[in-house]
């Protein structure tokens, strides 16, 4: 597999890209109850918060990464949508890596975020072909959702991707992603979680 990691910015650089030529900011995303901004507010939160100051906010949270995010993405929605745009390209957000989480743990991170986006848009994914395969190939071999695929069969139509065996979801690449991370698709498919 490519480094993981190639992957993070033209992913986060062509979600500013779209977005910067879309009136999107305040369309639903995937996300339950966050708009587009609220997604990039939580994208870009690695390229804003230092160390230091995510340990701060976690605290506040009392611990729970859960509400660190509601906070956080609810508090710099409104930021000027020229500094979210501006902290998608940011070297920094590229680079960075979640604790414990290492370079798939950012893919994965980017390209889900990414698909929250766009496929609640109905516009292409704006990552790369490869990188949608790959965090396919993390999601279905891991229990990072929590989603239940006993007796699953998943089949991207845009690729040829397959794993599993038993009842069908058949979808292009992007939507699977979306599914195997919990989200609900306009359709209003889902997968079941354990």
């Amino acid at each position: 597999m490519t480094d993981p990691r190639s992957w993070v910015a033209p992913t986060c650089t062509g979600l500013a890209d779209l977005l910067a030529a879309a009136d999107a900011w305040d369309a639903p995303s995937l996300c339950e109850k966050w708009l587009v901004r609220h997604v990039v507010a939580h994208v870009t939160m690695p390229a804003r918060l230092t160390p230091e100051r995510f340990g701060e906010e976690m605290a506040a949270a009392g611990g729970d990464f859960a509400v660190l995010s509601d906070t956080v993405a609810a508090r710099d929605a409104s930021l000027p949508v020229a500094d979210l745009l501006d902290r998608l390209r940011s070297p920094d957000l590229h680079a960075w890596q979640p604790p414990g989480g290492g370079a798939a743990g950012a893919l994965i991170h980017a390209v889900v975020h990414s698909l929250d986006v766009t496929v609640a848009l109905d516009r292409p994914a704006v990552a790369p072909a490869e990188a949608v395969t790959a965090v396919l190939d993390l999601l279905a071999t891991g229990d990072v959702f929590g989603i239940d695929l006993t007796g699953v069969r998943l089949e991207a139509d845009d690729t040829g991707w397959s794993r599993g065996s038993g009842r069908l979801v058949r979808a292009d690449g992007g939507s699977l992603v979306a599914l195997l991370s919990g989200r609900t698709l306009p359709d209003g498919r889902t997968l079941p979680r354990r």
